[in-house]
């Protein structure tokens, strides 16, 4: 285009795609202003209008409202910091969308009724201050007093869920479920009982050395019986259950016994809550972790393989 030249609003139009009216809109607010009129009145634009419009139109694009790209196009205002600050304002939004669309999501997928819909949204909402404080009741009320032991400390590190500032919509669910999870009185409880029963292992005997838990002697042991396809009442299953009797033995310090049996059926039957591998699944999704493996069929097969012979 020749600098000198002078368009019409229509030949404008026509070089920039956007409508006659549009530019006289524009025009009328002193955002695209005519260089000239003709003889005629009619407006007369030059070429440096063409790339005022472009511009307009990408700062309308991109949210932008008209007083300030005014002060823009007429340079009272640095594009960067306006760049900048809308950028943060729209980084918030995201934000409020992603939630709003997480939610949703799990309102469908749960069928929630709208008592549970609203503690959901709730829940989603908490400050970071109120996250902290409901997590730290949660892990007070299953492992305080228990004991500042690395052990302890290290248990509470991985049961702590850590939401990340911008979390994807599957972690803002899992931080809800995670959260109703943990203001559920009984399975508050249940965790305690398993935390003091491990304590309470732990103060048993030789402390000298690590002692292996029940849930990783029930992977190694029943893991390969369930790949075998070994029934837990055939007599195959007997090795299997001895040794995990002669592991809680040495444990709890005492013979293999009928109440020893008792006692083993217990500790599997409270360590198999289904709640439990539901409580680390989201915790792995909240922190970001691989997805842990999980023991339920084991510990369903090594609970049925107890009872039945305690039945016999």
């Amino acid at each position: 285009m020749d600098g000198d030249t002078l368009y019409s609003i229509g030949e404008l139009a026509r070089r920039t795609g956007l409508t006659v009216k549009t530019i006289r809109f524009y025009s009328d607010r002193g955002i695209v202003p005519p260089t000239d009129r003709s003889p005629a009145g009619y407006r007369r634009y030059n070429v440096d209008a063409v790339a005022r419009l472009d511009l307009v139109r990408t700062l309308r694009d991109l949210g932008l409202d008209l007083p300030t790209i005014r002060r823009i196009v007429e340079r009272e205002l640095a594009l960067p910091e306006v760049a900048a600050a809308h950028a943060g304002a729209l980084a918030v939004q995201i934000r409020v969308l992603r939630l709003r669309h997480a939610l949703l999501t799990a309102v469908a997928e749960r069928g929630l009724t709208a008592e549970e819909t609203d503690l959901m949204y709730t829940l989603a909402q908490l400050s970071d201050d109120e996250r902290r404080r409901l997590i730290g009741d949660f892990l007070d009320a299953a492992f305080g007093g228990l004991g500042a032991g690395s052990a302890f400390a290290g248990v509470r590190r991985s049961m702590t869920p850590e939401i990340p500032d911008s979390p994807e919509p599957e972690q803002v669910r899992a931080w809800v479920e995670w959260a109703e999870l943990a203001m559920d009185p009984d399975f508050r409880a249940g965790m305690r009982r398993m935390a003091e029963e491990h304590a309470a292992e732990q103060a048993r005997g030789d402390t000298t050395t690590p002692r292996r838990g029940l849930a990783a002697v029930v992977r190694d042991r029943v893991g390969p019986a369930l790949a075998a396809g070994i029934d837990p009442a055939s007599r195959r299953a007997d090795p299997i259950v001895a040794a995990l009797a002669a592991h809680q033995a040495h444990v709890l310090g005492r013979p293999d016994d009928a109440e020893l049996r008792r006692l083993l059926l217990a500790r599997l039957e409270s360590v198999s809550d289904p709640r439990r591998d539901r409580h680390l699944e989201l915790l792995a999704v909240i922190n970001g972790w691989p997805a842990p493996e999980s023991l339920a069929p084991a510990l369903r097969w090594s609970v049925q393989a107890v009872r039945v012979r305690m039945e016999r």
